[in-house]
């Protein structure tokens, strides 16, 4: 079996702990339906591992090592992914089950509310990652995966909503002594790779113009979700969930460095108002949601600063160093691990990048513009080029960069920085340099093409879920609503691409429409050439599930447009079309009454017989409720 495919014995391990979830006792308390919701949608995990330990255990082509170094990581990474988050639940389910007290304003039931909102969020990401391809499992059981992914995204959002600004106590409490004497053990990953999105397209730089997705290799750990206590006897529980995960190989994580709200291994800690420290992206969250207090204290912020706390980040990656947990780049001394598993001889070449990096810093302006110049030819040409300039540590010195007055320097410094961030793991590194304000700055204020690859930058960087809420909360999504509206086609697209990526976030909807996106989509689907209307309608379906947008969309005048689109345009430009007005009028009689009064009945007619198949499934939706409107 090729290391590249998942054994036969990881695929029964997975199906042994869905089975353990799904034979345990349930909770008859507060809890009951939220953990027999949960269980039920993991029992619908069999099929699909059955069929993976089936393809695992057979002597399959897909299982060759011809293609064993390129799926690898991405098999290590979802199956390690699956483990960690069905562990969770396995351990919320057991807290949720001990929990007797019937007042849903204490600290310990918010705090378990909290925790099935991570859970369900963590279900759907591992879920979204699998490989199904590599794996040939059957159709039925793709839709029935794909059934349960929009049930826990669902499920996710209802707990967002009911979480965002009543959970005050959602964080452990536990007093300092039973903190630190609880045990933290890693057994599966610690840094996974960014599930790669569904996207406009890739907007990269134009040398290369698309992304390459670069699978890296992850070291498995895992933090556990809760083992927190919350009532008199749940100490004996978390003990047993503590011995239940614990094997041989297991290391434990000091609990100064796991973040308090996410309770896994802090990569860019921040500090608060009230002093305590936090892992930005988390944190970030947690305010976005409207909450204006500390987590952990419970004080009121006296402002939102989020200050980085470089002391703690250097311990922590001390600690990983000495502990050989830190992702590889696949370089150690001088030597480069290629893709078949080979090494060859790159110290040369190293060489000549540390002098090309130490001439980034020269006080000669001409000596840096040739240097900053060459890096950014060197990086747009391979992989290879972009681990080693990263690893000499190029990426601190040219996030420098990008605030210098010279446009020749910025220009080649924001897209070296973009051409580097195709590499996966250098993305981490340039979020830790503290590169997105700068990026910002540049998009904001740079030559046209700089802020052209200062938005594909921006992309790139928020593949990364986690990414997406830091970029949301820079102020980048201001700057690329004005890149969309007055920049170059180029400009326009690559700012679309990226605020189509960032408006995944639902935090970031609201963002977009403050920052006047509708008013600029709705410019371009009414612009006579036509150029970016799909773009125009890819965005806007993803932004009318939002109430705020769903509301500016109507206000704009949008909707003659979108009908006047399901008359004219193309079969995917007509499928949006028919899929935001279904947004649009669902659980609204106005709007509903507005597309009738338009005659919308006769172009989504033609689209039930005519159109995409999704065009087919929101067009006859929407006459079914048009019928019943008139029915009343």
């Amino acid at each position: 079996m090729a290391a590249g495919v998942i054994s036969d014995a990881s695929a029964a391990f997975l199906l042994s702990l869905v089975h353990d979830i799904v034979l345990g006792d349930l909770a008859a308390g507060m809890f009951k339906k939220d953990c027999t919701d949960l269980v039920r949608r993991i029992a619908l995990f069999t099929h699909l591992l059955e069929e993976i330990r089936d393809f695992a255990a057979s002597d399959h082509p897909h299982a060759s090592s011809s293609s064993s170094s390129s799926s690898s990581s991405s098999s290590s990474s979802w199956s390690a992914d699956l483990a960690v988050a069905l562990q969770a639940a396995k351990r919320l389910l057991s807290a949720a089950s001990a929990h007797h007290s019937v007042n849903s304003s204490d600290g310990a039931a918010k705090r378990i509310s909290f925790q099935f909102q991570c859970v369900t969020w963590k279900l759907e990401k591992s879920l979204a990652k699998i490989p199904f391809d590599q794996f040939q499992i059957s159709e039925e059981v793709q839709e029935q995966v794909a059934l349960v992914r929009a049930q826990l995204r669902r499920a996710t959002e209802r707990y967002g909503s009911l979480n965002s600004r009543k959970v005050s106590n959602a964080i452990s409490q536990l007093p300092e002594k039973e903190r630190s004497d609880t045990n933290h053990e890693i057994s599966a990953k610690l840094d996974s790779i960014p599930e790669s999105c569904t996207t406009l397209g890739h907007a990269a730089d134009k040398e290369p113009k698309i992304l390459e997705r670069v699978n890296s290799s992850s070291i498995p750990s895992e933090v556990c979700l809760s083992n927190e206590v919350d009532s008199k006897g749940q100490e004996n529980l978390a003990a047993k969930g503590a011995e239940q995960t614990k094997k041989p190989d297991t290391l434990v994580i000091p609990v100064d460095f796991l973040c308090p709200i996410s309770l896994e291994l802090m990569r860019d800690p921040v500090i608060v108002a009230t002093g305590q420290t936090y892992e930005r992206s988390y944190i970030q969250r947690w305010i976005d949601c409207g909450n204006v207090t500390c987590p952990k204290t419970q004080q009121k912020l006296e402002n939102l600063t989020l200050t980085p706390n470089y002391v703690l980040r250097s311990v922590i990656n001390q600690w990983c160093a000495k502990h050989n947990i830190e992702q590889p780049s696949g370089l150690a001394n001088g030597r480069l691990k290629k893709s078949n598993g080979s090494f060859c001889d790159v110290s040369g070449d190293m060489a000549a990048i540390q002098e090309l990096v130490s001439k980034l810093s020269s006080r000669c302006l001409e000596e840096r513009r040739a240097a900053v110049a060459e890096i950014r030819s060197l990086s747009k040409r391979s992989t290879d080029n972009r681990i080693l300039i990263a690893d000499t540590g190029a990426i601190p010195v040219l996030v420098n960069l990008l605030t210098t007055d010279d446009a020749s320097i910025q220009e080649h410094a924001v897209t070296s920085i973009l051409n580097l961030s195709i590499f996966e793991n250098n993305k981490s590194l340039i979020m830790l340099a503290g590169a997105v304000p700068s990026i910002v700055q540049v998009l904001r204020a740079g030559s046209m093409e700089a802020r052209e690859n200062a938005a594909a930058t921006l992309f790139s960087l928020s593949l990364a879920d986690e990414n997406k809420i830091i970029i949301g909360s820079s102020g980048a999504i201001p700057a690329l609503v004005d890149l969309l509206q007055n920049g170059s086609n180029r400009g326009k697209k690559d700012a679309a691409t990226a605020l189509f990526n960032l408006c995944i976030y639902q935090g970031n909807k609201g963002r977009a429409v403050r920052a006047g996106i509708i008013t600029a989509l709705l410019k371009m689907l009414t612009d006579s050439r036509n150029c970016m209307v799909d773009e125009a309608l890819t965005i806007l379906s993803i932004l009318a599930s939002n109430h705020d947008a769903k509301a500016a969309i109507v206000k704009a005048s949008t909707i003659p447009v979108l009908i006047d689109l399901l008359r004219t345009c193309l079969p995917r430009n007509k499928e949006n079309a028919a899929a935001i007005l279904l947004c649009l009028c669902k659980r609204d009689a106005e709007n509903l009454a507005c597309i009738s009064r338009l005659g919308a009945a006769i172009p989504l007619t033609e689209l039930t017989k005519s159109g995409t198949e999704r065009a087919k499934r929101k067009a006859t939706s929407l006459l079914e409720h048009l019928r019943k409107l008139q029915q009343l």
